[in-house]
């Protein structure tokens, strides 16, 4: 199994999820506010705890997956940021790529938490898989994190659909680096 990498930055910890992170998880997954622009339908327990066991399996297979993100000073878990394979049916495939995804509690919204552990994570992947693709999706109507996914270097390559909705695909290259 690949090592899943710890990542400290300035104010935030990116490591492993471990079983004591649940609650946290499946509360930040249940906020009709976290999942307004992903789903849109609030995650249950057991949606949750699927979640989490994935995020195992991605880097138990991959070599690649999500870590959870605490905040140095708190020590509470803040979010989750990291990249996945979903075999998603979308035109254009993403599939094979490193699709970026995030999710933060409203509660340290505004903060820079997001570009800090996306550029962490960008970072280790560049390090680690030179040679991948990095892509996201987003809806047309997430503001911010269309903010952040360009602010990271990625450019939107596609309007396109995803399970019945409008959503922007965008791709990031290795000349678009991390400031």
């Amino acid at each position: 199994m690949p090592d899943m990498p710890t990542i400290e930055t300035e104010r935030l910890i990116l490591r492993p999820h471990r079983l004591d992170d649940f609650d946290a998880c499946s509360a930040l997954w249940a906020d009709a506010d976290v999942v307004r622009h992903i789903g849109g339908t609030p995650s249950t327990r057991e949606q949750s705890w699927a979640r989490m066991i994935r995020y195992a399996g991605l880097w138990h297979h991959l070599g690649f997956g999500f870590l959870a993100i605490e905040e140095k000073s708190s020590g509470r878990f803040v979010g989750e940021a990291g990249f996945h394979e979903v075999l998603r049916d979308i035109v254009p495939s993403i599939e094979g790529t490193l699709e970026a995804g995030w999710a933060f509690s409203p509660s340290v919204h505004g903060r820079g938490y997001a570009t800090e552990a996306l550029q962490a994570m960008i970072g280790w992947a560049e390090a680690k898989l030179p040679d991948r693709r990095m892509t996201c999706i987003i809806a047309p109507e997430n503001a911010p994190s269309l903010r952040l996914a360009e602010k990271l270097g990625f450019r939107q390559i596609a309007l396109t659909t995803y399970s019945g909705k409008p959503t922007i695909l965008f791709e990031r290259s290795a000349e678009n680096s991390v400031a």
